[in-house]
């Protein structure tokens, strides 16, 4: 442990000391010199010496105040030369995406390195969720989700506008729509975005595309869309899934031509407060 006097009564003597003059210390310390004085004494008090011998406008170092002064002049200069260097290093900022799991894993990860390279200053903090976030909160600066992009106080970017279709692994060995019967079908649960709202399910699928012949609500059921699409995947059934490359580049989709459209004014959005001075980064990234 340091047993050193107070901070400012050795800030005091060593100005004091560098000038020869009390007034010009307080000058620099912006104190007045009466203060300096009374610092200088304490410091005195407190070392059991005299550190200066006091004459008509000027101050003069004794024997004892020659020894202390070098050793500090030294320590303040470090000082305020490290907290020089501090002070001019670049701030560096955090930004906050948020994005579904899915896009988070296929197309944010494989491309977060570029970030630093397109924002010098900027770090990246991704945060993955299929829920939705509270901009206007702080929970993130922006983020990217499928919907309407009618978010009130936001400023929604249209990153896509998807089409949907049957995908699978090509060990099904599927060709054709009616390949379908007796097919595992695999959801996932849409979270809530809307009184309105009409995702893209099988059923609304069959609706449009105009196939029969099975059950669309048959099939397992998943709580998040990765899960869905590693089933895919791994052969486990026909995942329903839009047409962006990121989401099907490695599912053959023996149906392209049967793909729907999906509700007008949806779209996957890069989505931010409507605010002025807003100066976070855009996404790295393309989606196709």
């Amino acid at each position: 442990m340091r047993r050193l006097p107070s901070l400012g009564a050795l800030r005091a003597f060593e100005a004091a000391a560098r000038h020869g003059s009390f007034k010009r210390a307080a000058a620099e310390l912006g104190v007045t010199p009466t203060a300096i004085s009374h610092q200088v004494r304490q410091l005195e008090d407190d070392l059991r010496v005299a550190l200066f011998d006091r004459q008509v406008r000027k101050v003069v170092l004794t024997a004892d105040g020659d020894a202390l002064y070098p050793a500090l002049q030294r320590a303040f200069d470090t000082m305020a030369e490290s907290v020089a260097a501090v002070r001019q290093r670049p701030l560096r900022r955090v930004a906050t995406l948020s994005a579904t799991v899915a896009f988070t894993a296929k197309l944010l990860v494989p491309h977060v390195g570029a970030f630093r390279t397109l924002h010098e200053g900027w770090d990246l903090r991704l945060h993955a969720s299929d829920d939705p976030v509270d901009l206007h909160a702080g929970e993130a600066d922006a983020a990217i989700r499928y919907g309407s992009g009618r978010y009130p106080g936001l400023t929604a970017v249209p990153i896509t506008t998807d089409c949907f279709l049957p995908v699978c692994s090509p060990r099904l060995g599927l060709r054709q729509a009616g390949d379908l019967a007796g097919t595992t079908l695999l959801h996932f649960e849409w979270r809530a975005s809307g009184v309105h709202a009409v995702h893209p399910t099988w059923r609304t699928w069959v609706r449009q595309a105009g196939v029969q012949g099975f059950d669309p609500a048959a099939g397992i059921t998943f709580s998040d869309e990765s899960s869905a699409i590693q089933a895919a995947v791994a052969g486990q059934g026909v995942a329903l899934l839009s047409s962006a490359p990121w989401r099907t580049n490695s599912l053959p989709a023996p149906w392209s031509s049967r793909s729907v459209r999906h509700s007008p004014g949806r779209a996957t959005t890069w989505s931010f407060p409507a605010t002025p001075g807003y100066d976070r980064p855009s996404p790295c990234c393309e989606t196709g």
